[in-house]
């Protein structure tokens, strides 16, 4: 049975608004990992449609985004979308109850399944469905944005508090 893990970069005040900060060498590094260790990805819309921006090499690319690249675009993804028509490679449009399908997924997959994006976690945590939830807190205060938590916080309990970087720290938490 696999485990749906909902992981984000976020703000210290509870924001996952990407270009008020972006990850160091150190841990882009971490996130090639991560990618890497993953079964797939279920996406909500608006994050697959930020992320779409891996699909395309682009010219001013080092290493590392070229090998995060790589990963990401091997790995199968989900996307939950009742506006978009189509998906891109290796990715499968789920116009059905995404919460049924991450059931199904959970079920007959093994490994870690990521959930991206807010809406989605939301949809999904008030579902039962999210086992593990991992905060990146970031050392910035923006103010706005989409919080982390896009509707009510769900009960949790503390399973690991990891420094990832100089500045960045993971809290990792499951359901209470």
């Amino acid at each position: 049975m696999a485990k749906l893990v909902y992981a984000l970069n976020q703000s210290l005040d509870g924001y996952v608004d990407h270009t008020a900060f972006g990850p160091s060498l150190e841990l882009f590094r971490h996130f090639i990992e991560f990618e890497g260790s993953l079964t797939g990805t279920v996406y909500g819309r608006r994050m697959y449609e930020v992320m779409r921006y891996w699909d395309t090499d682009q010219p001013n690319w080092e290493g590392h985004e070229h090998e995060f690249a790589a990963v990401w675009r091997a790995k199968p993804k989900w996307v939950a979308s009742r506006s978009l028509k189509s998906a891109g490679p290796n990715a499968t449009l789920l116009t059905e109850d995404v919460k049924a399908v991450a059931g199904r997924l959970k079920a007959e997959l093994t490994g870690e399944i990521a959930v991206a994006g807010p809406d989605l976690a939301q949809s999904l945590t008030e579902a039962g469905l999210v086992d593990e939830y991992r905060l990146y807190i970031h050392p910035v205060v923006i103010g706005r944005g989409k919080p982390f938590f896009a509707g009510p916080r769900p009960r949790l309990r503390l399973l690991a508090s990891d420094r990832i970087t100089e500045d960045v720290v993971r809290l990792t938490y499951a359901p209470a």
